[in-house]
């Protein structure tokens, strides 16, 4: 279904508006011509060989055919360089959009089951870090993941790796993958909290609402990844609403891995009408073809005005971890925007 185009002056406020990105893949931002580029390089078999051709094998039937898809793309990344390459290219998109701070899921046991050291995952993406701070003023931190339906065990190789290697850009310990009961990760995730990371499991988006339910209660969730199914759950949205628990919601990866079956369908503005803590977030860009600003679009063309993008915006800033002072400064910033574009609206 085609979009109605927006106004003018919503394009405008988006594009000025400053933006966080706090649910956005490492892996699944890499854009078609730089997984051509490393797949050359290492002789990855499996990888389309022509730009049309990796377009094509981007149309997802399911959530399965897209992890199947994006665990193929995780094996041109070997070594530092392609890790550095890989995080210069998210960091500078990011920047270009207007994105301030971001926190970016890494697939760190897709690594280590190959055989690539942490070390250097860690290095590539640290020196691309630095490099984006002072070229393009953009600060990123990590969330290093693992597959839930790989095993508990997967998640123990993470973050031992994590704790002997992670660098102190390191804010939190994720679980994503093929939505599974989370039960037998409650000790993982206790030890992941108790070395001083953030709890930040997905959960919700085609689990149901029990999967958030889980991740609160047995995970120490402190923000959700997706969690649309919680509009499925009165009582949930009742308890989420009242804790203020952040919801990083993707409303384009949630149409193409079939969560929602139309964009018209989303549930976001039920969920912003609701008083639950949205966030606004792109999940992997390059193969859903979108990337934050659109986000931004496609929530205006559900129906939110710019004072909702702009509380969007401010919930972003708020359940980050960048530190405070550094929050409130974004948060006027946004407040001048909106103040700037509010007449014209």
């Amino acid at each position: 279904m085609d979009l109605p185009t927006l106004a003018f002056d919503i394009e405008a406020f988006i594009r000025e508006l400053p933006k966080v990105e706090l649910h956005v893949h490492l892996e699944g931002s890499m854009q078609p011509a730089t997984l051509l580029e490393l797949a050359r390089k290492h002789g990855v078999a499996g990888v389309p060989a022509s730009l049309e051709e990796v377009r094509d094998w981007y149309v997802f039937r399911d959530f399965p055919h897209f992890i199947e898809v994006y665990l193929a793309s995780v094996h041109t990344l070997v070594d530092e360089e392609d890790f550095a390459l890989l995080a210069a290219d998210v960091a500078a998109r990011l920047a270009a959009q207007n994105v301030r701070y971001a926190e970016v899921h890494v697939s760190l046991y897709a690594h280590l089951m190959r055989g690539v050291p942490a070390r250097a995952v860690f290095a590539g993406i640290e020196q691309a870090r630095a490099d984006a701070e002072r070229r393009h003023g953009i600060r990123l931190r990590w969330i290093p993941d693992f597959p839930g339906d790989y095993g508990v065990h997967t998640g123990e190789q993470t973050l031992d790796a994590v704790l002997a290697e992670g660098p102190d850009s390191v804010v939190g310990f994720g679980v994503g993958g093929v939505e599974v009961p989370l039960g037998p990760m409650a000790e993982l995730f206790a030890r992941a909290r108790g070395a001083g990371l953030h709890s930040l499991p997905h959960a919700g988006e085609h689990g149901g609402p029990e999967r958030i339910r889980e991740a609160l209660d047995l995970l120490g969730a402190e923000r959700i990844g997706h969690g649309i199914d919680s509009m499925r759950d009165p009582e949930l949205i009742a308890r989420l609403r009242e804790e203020g628990v952040p919801l990083d919601v993707s409303p384009t990866s949630n149409l193409r891995t079939g969560a929602v079956a139309e964009i018209w369908d989303h549930p976001l503005p039920r969920m912003v009408e609701a008083g639950l803590t949205v966030t606004l977030n792109s999940d992997d860009p390059p193969m859903f073809g979108t990337d934050l600003t659109n986000e931004y679009r496609t929530a205006a063309q559900l129906g939110l005005g710019a004072p909702s993008l702009a509380a969007l915006a401010r919930n972003g800033v708020a359940a980050s971890y960048l530190e405070e002072p550094a929050k409130q400064v974004l948060i006027e910033e946004i407040d001048t925007v909106l103040a700037g574009h509010t007449p014209n609206m």
